[in-house]
């Protein structure tokens, strides 16, 4: 008699969304509750057209009080411009504040030897603006963030509040030319529970990929498919672009999209 308790996905068989250099760790997250994964990285992660404004801004990073990032790849890009000039993020002047928008890129900056000053309860620019720890008012703040596709909600907010905002491209995010042909095959054979999704953008990216690979009946493919989201702006495009959502993370991260998953399916 088998008395190994089973797994809370075990038979379970989900698509991840994430860019290729970040679905190990979420693969292995999920596989760990008994999920069967497939990847279908939807985002390509790139530089920008144009280095000059964030490398003018770094050049310039002594009258700023506060750099935040809002991803890892924006904290990359920043690492790997100063490494250029032969410095690091490590040593930006002490005078300087470093915000985290989310547990895995505060990670990311403490890897580097950079504690972040500030991390907001949620993965979220609106809880960094409910519980930004200072007065916004006369501050120089930098944002490296993504070219095209992110919320300038972050940088409105601290403009009303009397900051001034510089933001900079410091990457961008892409959609790639096909689906994994493994998870092509068990989309077209109905076999996948679950699609997760961890961004506006992969959404808006899975849908486009499998429209042009299911052709105009992809819709009626996915009907047995839950759609999970990471956070709230995920779940408005997953509604623009899927026309439903089954589930949202209440935790905006990978273990509150993990547990979404397990709640749904």
């Amino acid at each position: 008699m088998n008395l190994e308790p089973t797994l809370p996905l075990t038979g379970k068989t989900i698509v991840i969304t994430r860019s290729q250099d970040q679905q190990p760790e979420a693969r292995a997250l999920f596989e760990k509750q008994g999920a069967r994964v497939l990847d279908l990285p939807a985002l390509v992660i790139g530089p920008p057209d144009d280095w000059s404004p964030l490398d003018d801004a770094l050049n310039d990073i002594q009258n700023f009080h506060w750099i935040i990032f809002s991803s890892s790849n924006g904290v990359m890009a920043v690492e790997q411009r100063l490494k250029l000039i032969g410095t690091s993020i490590a040593l930006l002047p002490k005078a300087l504040r470093v915000a985290a928008v989310g547990r895995k890129t505060a990670s990311f900056l403490e890897s580097l030897d950079v504690i972040p000053d500030f991390v907001p309860p949620k993965f979220s620019a609106d809880s960094l603006i409910k519980h930004f720890p200072v007065s916004a008012l006369g501050l120089r703040i930098l944002i490296p963030r993504v070219q095209t596709g992110g919320r300038n909600l972050l940088s409105k907010e601290l403009y009303s509040a009397g900051a001034s905002v510089v933001e900079v491209p410091a990457y961008e995010s892409q959609c790639p030319k096909e689906i994994p042909g493994d998870t092509l095959t068990e989309l077209t054979k109905a076999k996948i529970d679950a699609i997760l999704f961890t961004s506006a953008k992969t959404a808006a990216h899975t849908a486009h990929l499998i429209e042009e690979a299911l052709g105009s009946d992809w819709e009626k493919i996915l009907l047995g498919v839950k759609i999970i989201s990471i956070g709230p702006q995920t779940s408005i495009s997953c509604r623009k672009c899927f026309n439903r959502l089954d589930k949202e993370a209440t935790q905006y991260d990978l273990e509150g999209l993990l547990q979404a998953c397990i709640q749904s399916i």
